[in-house]
């Protein structure tokens, strides 16, 4: 199968390099402020080219030409639980991934943030924002994208946007919600009873329903919990103590009828992150690392339609060596000009 590169901005824990990587785009680079996720990144994906540091310093002159570039840029300067400050916030770094773009010139463009982006509030950034990606050349789409749509069994809504060159997009279409759900029961089943938990199964039973958006937090605010009021009622209906984050999973001395909390793995599969997927730091980074991300089988499925639009008219009928040639020719032609 033919593989695409992507530069990934605002890395994280890997959520969408991971889910891109699925869907044949591989991280040849990854940039992310944060030590901890650094650290994370580097365990499970050494090849990824790691480079710990803030984005308004990064040059990224040795990725000219990657395929695609992506980011999951700070959500709190649109997000409803903050300030919504948009361009005035100073973790806004939208204007620093659009000039990265502008310095790598990839065939497509994917980025992703909060619901809130999507508001009217934002309707005058979004249109600058849309202004500067179509001077370089990409003609814009954006979806809000809910995360149960694609066997998360999770809410999670996200505003996603993808961009491309012509004739590219003309090929792109958006994925196709799945019929078939996913639920926190089932998915965590085997991780409530692995220590012996009397009530796991009765558990299981009571949570066999999709959960409320998984959020990281903040650094400027205590440990890990599950959100604010109203997803924390949610919780508690999905038979969940949502104050906290657990060390471990419940034991058999905890009684059947007593609400378990949740364990970072345990979270980390709700938001699609196979258990292989190692999280370095202690507890509360690593619970943030895994709130914060997008999940991977989101990025998986909207990857799958990225590809596709930049291959699909190439490889229709063949992987040959002389359709892959067109395609490159194409590229090229597109980056150059």
């Amino acid at each position: 199968m033919r593989r695409l590169t992507v530069l990934e901005l605002c890395t994280g824990g890997g959520g969408q390099a991971l889910g891109l990587e699925m869907a044949g785009i591989d991280c040849v680079g990854a940039v992310e402020l944060e030590r901890t996720a650094c650290e994370t990144l580097r365990h499970n994906r050494p090849q990824w080219n790691v480079v710990q540091g803030d984005l308004h310093e990064y040059d990224a002159k040795d990725y000219v030409g990657v395929d695609v570039v992506a980011a999951g840029v700070p959500c709190p300067p649109f997000s409803v639980a903050g300030k919504q400050l948009g361009a005035s916030d100073e973790r806004d770094l939208f204007p620093e991934a659009i000039r990265v773009i502008e310095q790598c010139r990839p065939i497509a463009v994917l980025l992703e943030n909060v619901p809130g982006f999507a508001s009217s509030k934002f309707s005058g950034y979004r249109r600058e924002l849309f202004g500067r990606l179509e001077r370089l050349g990409y003609t814009t789409e954006w979806q809000l994208m809910n995360a149960s749509d694609y066997a998360v069994p999770q809410l999670r809504p996200r505003f996603v946007l993808v961009a491309m060159r012509q004739p590219f997009f003309s090929n792109f279409e958006w994925p196709i919600p799945q019929s078939e759900r996913s639920y926190v029961g089932p998915v965590l089943a085997d991780l409530m009873a692995s220590r012996g938990w009397p009530g796991a199964l009765m558990w299981a039973a009571r949570a066999n329903r999709i959960a409320p958006t998984v959020v990281g937090g903040s650094k400027k605010h205590g440990g890990p919990d599950l959100g604010p009021t109203r997803a924390k009622n949610e919780w508690r209906q999905l038979g969940v103590d949502p104050m906290g984050i657990a060390d471990d999973s419940p034991d058999s001395s905890l009684p059947s009828d007593v609400f378990p909390r949740l364990t970072v793995r345990m979270v980390a599969r709700l938001q699609s992150f196979p258990d292989d997927w190692n999280f370095a730091g202690r507890k509360t980074a690593a619970y943030r690392q895994v709130g914060n991300a997008f999940p991977p089988l989101v990025a998986h499925a909207v990857g799958t339609a990225i590809r596709k639009a930049l291959l699909g008219a190439y490889t229709t009928k063949k992987n040959t060596a002389g359709q892959l040639r067109l395609f490159d020719a194409a590229r090229n032609k597109v980056v150059r000009n």
